[in-house]
């Protein structure tokens, strides 16, 4: 589930907790709502996590490298943008 999905999920649970005033038999609607902002919630702070996990919020990084030439010494750096 994406940050997208968890948010979209989260505003029909809000919905049915706080704006719906029918109760219809055999079902609680704002225990529906309840468990769907729940379920919501995790959802996001999942997806924060693994999000981080695959490279931050950019969806890149810079990455140094350091070569030395074994016969003149001389070393060189090179910084490179990873997508």
């Amino acid at each position: 589930m994406g940050v997208g999905t968890s948010l979209v999920i989260f505003a029909v649970g809000a919905v049915l907790r706080f704006a719906v005033s029918v109760t219809p038999t055999g079902i609680n609607l704002h225990e529906v709502g309840v468990i769907l902002m729940i379920v919501a919630a995790v959802g996001f702070v999942l997806s924060l996590i693994f999000w981080r996990s695959w490279g931050g919020f950019g969806g890149f990084h810079r990455q140094s490298t350091t070569m030395r030439d074994p016969r003149s010494g001389i070393t060189t750096s090179r910084d490179d943008t990873v997508y």
